[in-house]
């Protein structure tokens, strides 16, 4: 097989992944959000919330993977990823800026969220899916080689440690009553979400993606 058949077939399993991604995060972002609320939780709320960050750049790099495999124009490409940045950068601001205030007001208050088992089914499956995406991406990228796939695996397993400490937090609080136990996940996720936040305002402000392919 050459190395051109390689990579078209290498693409499309990129692209295919990536589907599976948004439609995961489309369920993800819905049960964390919705069982956030019922549960008055700011855990699964900020978990659902960013969810819906990565959604917005699969998509992105779903259309960017969906370009290249039709030849498309590499500038227009460039222009798209450039507003995507900003866009993730700026949600993912705000998203920080929610969860350490709620965080914080609800610790001085003692506002004691609900337990959810809605919440600890999303976050539970998303420990197991996460990394299976993960370890499928890599092995489309090793043939691809691109910068975007690579950054949206980064992506991956950061949603598989969110998920890890929204679980904890929410098993504590829903199986033996610890209603700190999330806020103090919710101090685990600000430590991603920053960390997020940081990498793409960087990268927005470089004029770069984190849909572009290295060259």
């Amino acid at each position: 097989m050459s190395a051109t058949v390689q990579r078209r077939a290498a693409v499309g399993q990129a692209v295919g992944l990536e589907v599976f991604t948004i439609v995961w995060m489309l369920l993800e972002a819905a049960v964390a959000i919705g069982a956030g609320i019922l549960a008055r939780s700011v855990l699964l709320t900020a978990f659902g919330l960013d969810s819906t960050i990565e959604l917005i750049s699969g998509a992105t790099l779903l259309w960017r993977l969906s370009a290249e495999a039709r030849g498309a124009d590499f500038k227009r490409v460039e222009r798209v990823e450039k507003r995507a940045i900003w866009i993730s950068a700026i949600l993912l601001i705000l998203l920080f800026a929610y969860l350490a205030a709620t965080t914080i007001i609800g610790l001085l208050l003692r506002f004691r969220p609900d337990g959810s088992w809605a919440g600890l089914g999303i976050s539970g499956a998303a420990i197991i899916v996460m990394p299976l995406l993960v370890w499928r991406k890599r092995a489309a990228n090793r043939t691809i080689q691109s910068s975007a796939l690579r950054a949206d695996i980064a992506e991956s397993i950061t949603c598989a440690y969110t998920a890890g400490a929204t679980l904890v937090g929410v098993a504590l609080t829903t199986v033996l009553g610890w209603w700190w136990a999330q806020y103090v996940g919710a101090l685990v996720l600000l430590f991603f979400i920053g960390r997020e936040a940081w990498e793409a305002l960087g990268a927005a402000r470089e004029g770069k993606g984190r849909c572009e392919d290295g060259k």
